[in-house]
């Protein structure tokens, strides 16, 4: 659901199903964000956003941590991770938007 809706906003997406197929699909493609949902199959939100900072070649790729278990200090351990901002679900797609846009003028895309 999330896809299409920032499909309709004008947005490029390509979804992967766990976390293992994210990092190859963003080493891949080099995306200029990736929306990492921390509760993945295979390997975790928090292994893979490790795995692409660590990595030269991803380390520029913006990550949103995305969670529902908003738990006190999650945000502070995503951004530890190596995450530029955080949001919790349900996503709040304007609250969304609005942080996409933050990260995309931070590096030098228009959103």
């Amino acid at each position: 659901m999330l896809a299409r809706r920032l499909r309709r906003k004008g947005h490029e997406v390509s979804v992967a199903v766990d976390g293992a197929e994210g990092v190859a699909a963003a080493r891949a493609e080099l995306p200029e964000v990736v929306l990492m949902d921390l509760s993945l199959p295979v390997m975790d939100g928090w292994e893979a956003t490790r795995l692409l900072k660590g990595d030269q070649a991803t380390a520029g790729i913006k990550v949103i941590a995305l969670t529902a278990h908003a738990m006190a200090g999650d945000r502070q351990r995503a951004l530890d991770a190596g995450a530029d901002d955080y949001d919790t679900k349900p996503v709040d797609l304007k609250r969304l938007l609005g942080k996409l846009e933050a990260v995309l003028t931070a590096k030098g895309v228009e959103a």
